[in-house]
C-alpha cells in the first residue's frame, strides 16, 4: 500500500512561526526580485523560480533546519510549468501536513508594469505571441484565485526599490511576536477608485477642499500652506480626536487577535490634498505611540522614481 513520502504529522511544525516559509508569487515585474534580496538580506534562505513539483521534497529536507530557526523564502510563479493548474492542491496539501507557508502577493497597476518592461526591455514571460498588455492581462486573470490565497497582498506601484526593501525588512525580520502588526496607510483619490488591498477605508471629503483655493490648487497636502487650510479647520480637528481615539483602540484589539497587516485607506477626490494631509498627521500620531506603520501616496502627483 502507498504511503506519503516521510512521516509528517501536523504537530511536527506546528511550533513553526508563519514567517518561516514564505511563497513569492504574484505579478511579473511587481518586485518579487526585489523582495527576495530584502529577504535574503535579513538572513532566509532564498531560492527563485523553484518548480513546484520540487516543494515538498525540498521542504521534507529542510524541515529539520526550519525547526531550528531557518528560514526560508521561494519565489514561485507563472514561469514554472505547472504552476497554475496545481498550486492549489500542493499548498492545500503542504497545510495539511503542518507547514505553515505565509504566502505574499506581489502586484502593481497596469500602467506601472508597462512602463518598468518598457524601461528593463525585460520580456514578459507570457508575451510570446501577445501584446504586452494582454499578456498583462491573462495573467492578473490566471492569478486571481491565487491573490486570495494571500495572506500579504503588496502593491508595489508607488514604491521604488529601496522603499519595498526598507518595506520587507521592517516587517519580516525578527521582531517579538506583539511587534508584529503593521498599519499600512494609503491615500488615494476615489475617482481612481478604491485601493484593493484596503482593509478600512476613511472618507476625507466632508474636510474642506484646498483644490478650490486658487493658490493652493496646484500644490499637494505636504505643503504647509495646505496643511494649515485643512488644519486650521474645527471639523478638522474634531475628527483628528475621533480618529486618534478609534484607531488607539482598534490597533490593540486586532493585534490581540492576531492580525499581522491592517491597511487603512483614507481618501479624497483627488487624493492631492486632503487624504495627504490626514494620513500624514495619523501617521504622526502612530509614531508618537510607536504603533509600527508604513505611509504612501497612492495618487498624489509624484516624479517618476527607481524601477523594480
Amino acid at each position: 500500500m502507498a504511503q506519503e513520502p516521510g512521516p509528517h504529522p501536523e504537530s511536527n511544525h506546528r511550533h513553526l512561526s508563519p514567517f518561516s516559509i514564505l511563497i513569492l508569487t504574484g505579478l511579473s515585474g511587481s518586485g518579487k526580485s526585489t523582495v527576495l534580496r530584502a529577504l535574503e538580506d535579513i538572513g532566509y534562505f532564498c531560492v527563485d523560480n523553484l518548480p513546484l513539483g520540487l516543494l515538498q521534497p525540498f521542504l521534507d529536507m529542510q524541515s529539520a533546519a526550519v525547526s531550528s530557526g531557518r528560514r526560508i523564502a521561494l519565489v514561485m510563479d507563472v514561469r514554472t510549468e505547472g504552476f497554475l493548474q496545481n498550486y492549489s492542491q500542493v499548498f492545500r496539501s503542504l497545510k495539511k501536513l503542518g507547514y505553515p507557508l505565509h504566502i505574499i502577493f506581489l502586484e502593481a497597476d497596469e500602467a506601472t508594469l508597462i512602463r518598468r518592461f518598457s524601461q528593463t526591455r525585460r520580456q514578459h514571460p507570457l508575451a510570446d505571441h501577445d501584446t504586452i498588455i494582454q499578456a498583462l492581462r491573462q495573467e492578473r486573470q490566471s492569478l486571481a484565485g491565487l491573490r486570495k490565497l494571500a495572506h500579504r497582498i503588496i502593491d508595489s506601484s508607488h514604491y521604488n526599490p529601496h522603499q519595498l526593501r526598507e518595506l520587507i525588512k521592517d516587517e519580516y525580520s525578527e521582531l517579538a511576536p506583539r511587534q508584529r502588526m503593521w498599519l499600512h496607510l494609503i491615500s488615494f483619490a476615489y475617482k481612481k477608485g478604491i485601493p484593493p488591498e484596503a482593509d478600512m477605508v476613511l472618507d476625507v471629503r466632508f474636510l474642506p477642499n484646498p483644490y478650490f483655493v486658487e493658490a493652493l490648487q496646484a500644490l499637494t497636502g505636504e505643503n504647509p500652506g495646505v496643511q494649515k487650510y485643512v488644519l486650521e479647520r474645527p471639523e478638522t480637528q474634531a475628527f483628528l480626536t475621533h480618529l486618534f481615539t478609534f484607531v488607539d483602540f482598534l490597533l490593540p484589539q486586532y493585534q490581540e487577535e492576531g492580525k499581522t497587516h491592517l491597511t487603512l485607506a483614507i481618501g479624497c477626490t483627488g487624493g492631492q490634498h486632503r487624504s495627504v494631509v490626514i494620513a500624514n498627521v495619523l501617521g504622526q500620531h502612530l509614531s508618537r505611540e510607536n504603533y509600527p506603520f508604513t505611509l504612501s501616496h497612492r495618487d498624489m502627483p509624484r516624479s517618476a522614481g527607481e524601477q523594480l
